[in-house]
């Protein structure tokens, strides 16, 4: 849904990152032919994912599809979508892993959706959110067309996040935040929080920011239109976007640069569309975007 003119902005002080990154998403549309195999609760959030023992039913996946394990010093949230054989039923899981080809699959599994619902619930552990929607996907960074729809972002939440016994550290459309969020949302702004939408006002534009990169410019025109969601914590001074597993190396193949970094033109053209972003402080389920017309025309219905 895109921002509407009604929308009420106000600052979100978002500041520089020392590292820009994406959160890499995991989509996959399963063959009736693949075979069936089980799915357990992870062993671990860290090291040992894959030595899990409660059941969370099964999966037809194919037999090489192998995701790998936590370790020490990297435990991604590997938020994915499985859209069933029957092209409407959403299977989410949260962190996926599978250690083995051929294996089980390990991951917490939300409740299952249609992919013609409201698109809100999912697998993104710090809000509830779903794991396919607002996932920049392959060739919308690299093609000439337009993002039309939301992102999805992580901030920092020690840094950024609010948590207090009035605010429980979330608000529609999330309906969580961390289990830890008590301990470690250090924020000062109790308008930013899990599922907070964020967005470029009307009027900036691409040449006040000085953007450089035909990505950062994609970006830009995404996140003053349809804007972005708060939808878990990057654990770190970094900023997130969710994207699709590919992308990485897609826009690497593409523009001949990395996504992330923590120096480089288009990190500072990332560094100037966050620093951008103001709260939409009246998103709401009956005024999404804030209500009133939308910046532009809605996206035609999704087909698979």
């Amino acid at each position: 849904m895109p921002i509407g003119s009604n929308a009420r902005y106000v600052p979100a002080n978002i500041q520089k990152a020392e590292w820009v990154s994406a959160d890499v998403e995991y989509l996959y549309k399963l063959k009736a032919d693949n075979p069936v195999r089980s799915v357990y609760i992870p062993g671990a959030w860290g090291p040992g994912r894959c030595t899990g023992t409660s059941p969370q039913g099964t999966l037809q996946l194919p037999d090489d599809l192998i995701v790998p394990d936590a370790t020490r010093y990297s435990t991604p949230n590997n938020a994915a979508a499985f859209l069933l054989p029957d092209g409407k039923t959403l299977v989410q899981l949260n962190p996926l892993t599978r250690c083995t080809a051929g294996g089980n699959v390990y991951g917490w599994r939300t409740e299952d959706v249609s992919i013609y619902g409201d698109g809100l619930r999912g697998g993104r552990g710090g809000s509830g959110l779903s794991s396919i929607g607002g996932s920049i996907r392959l060739g919308e960074l690299t093609g000439t067309k337009p993002i039309r729809h939301a992102l999805k972002i992580n901030l920092w939440a020690n840094k950024y996040l609010h948590y207090s016994s009035s605010n429980p550290g979330y608000r529609w459309p999330a309906d969580r935040a961390d289990s830890y969020a008590a301990q470690h949302y250090k924020g000062t702004n109790p308008k930013l929080v899990m599922g907070t939408l964020l967005a470029i006002p009307p009027n900036v534009t691409r040449a006040s920011l000085g953007l450089q990169t035909p990505a950062g410019r994609k970006l830009f025109h995404a996140l003053q239109n349809y804007g972005g969601y708060v939808v878990d914590d990057s654990a770190g001074d970094a900023h997130y976007l969710s994207m699709e597993k590919g992308v990485l190396e897609e826009f690497r193949a593409t523009f001949g640069y990395e996504f992330y970094g923590t120096s480089g033109t288009f990190y500072n053209d990332l560094t100037k569309l966050f620093k951008a972003l103001y709260i939409i402080d009246n998103n709401g389920p009956n005024s999404v975007g804030g209500g009133g017309t939308p910046r532009v025309s809605m996206a035609p219905p999704i087909g698979n």
